[in-house]
C-alpha cells in the first residue's frame, strides 16, 4: 500500500489533492457529527457559536478558510512541501464547512434541517465523487495528457462530450450529467436513455399521453424513486434525518 501510494500519489505530485480530499471528508463527517449532538442536546458537547446572540454558521469559518488557503496557494510559499499540503488540507475543511450549508447559501434562508437541506448533502456527495476521479487521473470531458493530439482533436473532443453532458442534463439526469463531466462515458449513457418526466428535454420532445412519455413515467417511478430512496436511507446514516 505505502508503495502504491509513492507510487501513484507523491511521485505523481498529486499528495496535496489527496491531502485536500481527506480534509473534505474528515471535516464533513465531524461537523455532521457536531450538529447532530447539537440537535439532539447533550449537554457536554459545545453547542453553536453565538457571540452576542449571533449564530455564527460554519460556512463563515469555511468561506475564511478557503480564502487563506486560496490566497497563500498563490505564494511562493504554497510551491513546495509542506505549505502546499497544508494549504490543501485546509483548503479541504473550507470547502466542506461550506457545501454543508450549501442549501442555505443558495435558498439565503436556514433550511439545514429541512428537506431542501438535503441538497446540501447532495453537493458534498458530488464533491467528494469529482475530487475522487480527479484523483484517479480521470480528465475532465475526456481531454487526456496526450502530447500527440491535436487542436483540433481536442476542440472535437470537448465539443462533443459537451453535448452529451448538456442533453443529459436537459433531459433531467443532474447527477449523471454532472459527473459526466469527468467520466464522458456516463453522459453518453444519459444522453441516449429516456428523460425524466418533468425535465426540460420530456416537456419540448414528448408529446402527452405518448408511448415516450408513459414509457418515461413508468421508468421512473420503478427506478428513480427507489434509487431516491436508498440515496436518503445514506443521507440519514451519515447527515442525519430532516425535520418532518
Amino acid at each position: 500500500m505505502g508503495d502504491w501510494y509513492v507510487r501513484e500519489i507523491v511521485d505523481t505530485g498529486k499528495q496535496p489533492l489527496a491531502l485536500l480530499l481527506v480534509a473534505f471528508v474528515v471535516t464533513f463527517l465531524f461537523i455532521r457529527l457536531s450538529v447532530r449532538m447539537i440537535r439532539r442536546g447533550v449537554s457536554w458537547w459545545p453547542g453553536n457559536v453565538t457571540p452576542k446572540g449571533v449564530h455564527i454558521h460554519h460556512e463563515v469559518f469555511g468561506v475564511v478558510f478557503m480564502v487563506i488557503a486560496g490566497v497563500g496557494g498563490f505564494t511562493r510559499l504554497g510551491e513546495g512541501s509542506p505549505w502546499a499540503e497544508i494549504f490543501a488540507g485546509l483548503f479541504g475543511c473550507g470547502a466542506a464547512l461550506v457545501l454543508d450549508e450549501f442549501a442555505l447559501l443558495l435558498r439565503l434562508d436556514d433550511v439545514y434541517w429541512s428537506e431542501q437541506g438535503r441538497l446540501s448533502v447532495d453537493a458534498v456527495f458530488l464533491a467528494v465523487a469529482a475530487i475522487s476521479l480527479i484523483l484517479l487521473g480521470v480528465s475532465p470531458l475526456g481531454v487526456g495528457d496526450d502530447s500527440d493530439e491535436t487542436a483540433w482533436g481536442v476542440v472535437a473532443t470537448v465539443v462533443v462530450n459537451g453535448a452529451l453532458v448538456l442533453i443529459t442534463l436537459v433531459k433531467g439526469k443532474i447527477w449523471t450529467g454532472l459527473l459526466g463531466i469527468l467520466v464522458p462515458g456516463l453522459a453518453l449513457v444519459g444522453a441516449v436513455r429516456l428523460a425524466r418526466p418533468a425535465s426540460p428535454w420530456a416537456r419540448w420532445r414528448y408529446r402527452p399521453d405518448s408511448r415516450k412519455a408513459r414509457r418515461a413515467e413508468r421508468r421512473d417511478r420503478r427506478f428513480h424513486a427507489w434509487l431516491v430512496r436508498q440515496t436518503e436511507a445514506v443521507q440519514n446514516v451519515i447527515a442525519g434525518r430532516p425535520s418532518a
